[in-house]
């Protein structure tokens, strides 16, 4: 029988909710490489209209871009590769090429060469030299100054997810701007919790735009997932075929979790034109970046930080058991999540390539010079800029000059729960992420799961040797996961493996299947 609070649903929102819950988990977009499409045909050119519409932010981007050259005395970067296998430049895909800096940085190895043999000088030596080199060459550092957040509800409603009563919070957290009044920063979050617990329960946040409730009355359609205003970019593939098994929020729901969403672009621009506003622009009075200041992803973790600060303050949460998701750029947003705050119990990392867990020293697909272009340098601390360059005031650099790479930052969320989730190809998550190098990643940042106590994926430490399991074979046994799924560019397929996985090492009761691994 159902219960009062379920006969009370709106129809409509019943509805609304379930075409949400499809799109929120769906459809999402990131790094793929360009496609090149055919010039068109005379008579197509004749009757088409000017040409597509300007990118409005696209001088300011590149006047940016520009401004981070001439501050670090950079004169020529190097090009990124192409996507289109057809280009002179195309990106390599050759085994045979992909590993010029076969050396990684040693994560257990501290900068004066001694070895790190306990967890203790772990934590008090090594792991803060990581995250040094990471916040001064790679990501950026978060500013002393960073404003307070002030969250409030400014909507609740009852809904279902999948049948069951569920209960949403639409939060704002809105940003003390005093620093510049001029720019408001809003975080918009989303909060939903079964109405059936008895207890606090566990929480997934997930990066993306959609709110995670129904829309409110007369509202808009909010973006899918990942996408920008208006859907995918040119070149993009299509819509996803309807996914075989049931939303990621319905089996959360379904297993006693809850789950919230957090929308990446409240927080910062996805852009460079984008720096002079957001949290990054707030924190800089509106001027342009320094070499270590603080780029997108780090900035979107920062932000899923306040979230959290939020949930530790609802009861019907259970803050110790929090994770965090995201795919492509947001897959990459999600380790640094969980890189830098230590409060979070887990990550599902989806799809996340170059930036994320993709080693930066591989050459294949997507590169260093890549996130170094003016298309993706705003992800990055400016001084990332130094390792695409190929003439500077300080000469040239490339990949095999950065300190630390992907392994360490995967080391970095150790000894806590990290599943490295990849589709293929076949299905739309390109070879350009290069699946192999993220393996190789997650392969040499073992010892440190290990060394802290921590089960790992049950291979050797050997990175160069080590090649990924099957396909639909995941190794799952211990706190470090991996798992290839067979669809595409999206973790979808992997929820129904990383949810009964996190319920074993989060001592979770779980009322889900844990299926064949």
């Amino acid at each position: 029988m159902r219960s009062a609070v379920q006969r009370s649903l709106r129809p409509s929102a019943v509805l609304a909710a379930g075409m949400l819950m499809w799109g929120l988990t769906a459809g999402v977009t990131g790094q793929q490489p360009p496609v090149q499409t055919p010039p068109p045909t005379a008579a197509a050119q004749t009757a088409a209209p000017a040409g597509p519409p300007v990118n409005p932010n696209a001088a300011a981007t590149a006047a940016d871009h520009k401004n981070m050259m001439e501050q670090l005395g950079i004169t020529a970067l190097r090009p990124g590769p192409s996507g289109n296998e057809a280009a002179p430049n195309h990106a390599n895909y050759d085994e045979a090429l992909a590993n010029p800096y076969p050396n990684l940085p040693d994560p257990l190895r501290l900068e004066n060469g001694q070895k790190v043999t306990s967890a203790d000088v772990w934590w008090k030596q090594r792991r803060p030299e990581i995250v040094e080199d990471f916040d001064r060459e790679v990501l950026g550092r978060v500013p002393a100054n960073v404003p307070k957040v002030t969250w409030r509800v400014s909507r609740t409603e009852q809904f279902e997810v999948g049948g069951r009563a569920v209960v949403g919070k639409e939060l704002i957290g809105s940003v003390d701007n005093s620093l510049d009044p001029d720019i408001t920063v809003d975080i918009q979050m989303t909060v939903v919790t079964p109405i059936s617990a008895s207890k606090p329960v566990p929480m997934m946040m997930m990066f993306g735009g959609r709110s995670g409730m129904p829309p409110a009355p007369g509202a808009p359609a909010p973006p899918a997932r990942g996408f920008g205003p208006g859907g995918p970019p040119a070149g993009a593939p299509g819509p996803p075929a309807v996914p075989s098994d049931p939303p990621a929020t319905e089996q959360l729901i379904a297993d006693g979790w809850g789950y919230a969403t957090i929308n990446p672009g409240s927080i910062q621009a996805d852009n460079g034109a984008g720096l002079t506003k957001g949290i990054i622009g707030l924190v800089n009075k509106g001027q342009p970046r320094r070499p270590e200041d603080w780029g997108s992803l780090r900035a979107w973790a920062w932000g899923a930080s306040r979230g959290l600060d939020y949930l530790e303050t609802d009861k019907s949460v259970d803050a110790k058991k929090v994770g965090i998701e995201g795919v492509s750029r947001f897959g990459k947003a999600a380790l640094v999540t969980m890189a830098y705050d230590q409060r979070f119990a887990v990550v599902l990392i989806g799809s996340s390539g170059e930036g994320g867990a993709k080693l930066h020293r591989r050459n294949w697909g997507e590169a260093v010079e890549n996130l170094t272009g003016s298309g993706e340098y705003h992800w990055m601390a400016g001084n990332f800029l130094k390792y695409g360059a190929e003439a500077s005031r300080f000469g040239r650099k490339t990949a095999g000059d950065i300190p630390v790479d992907a392994h360490e930052l995967i080391a970095l969320c150790a000894p806590r729960l990290t599943f490295v989730s990849y589709g293929v190809p076949e299905r739309g998550d390109a070879k350009w992420l290069d699946h192999q190098g993220s393996y190789m990643a997650a392969v040499a940042a073992q010892p440190v799961f290990r060394l802290l106590g921590a089960k790992t994926l049950g291979v050797s430490d050997d990175y160069m040797k080590e090649k990924m399991p099957p396909v639909n074979v995941g190794l799952l046994d211990g706190q470090l996961a991996w798992r290839q799924h067979d669809g595409g560019h999206t973790d979808g397929p992997n929820w129904k493996y990383f949810i009964p996985w996190a319920d074993t090492f989060l001592k979770h009761s779980s009322s889900a299947s844990t299926g064949s691994r």
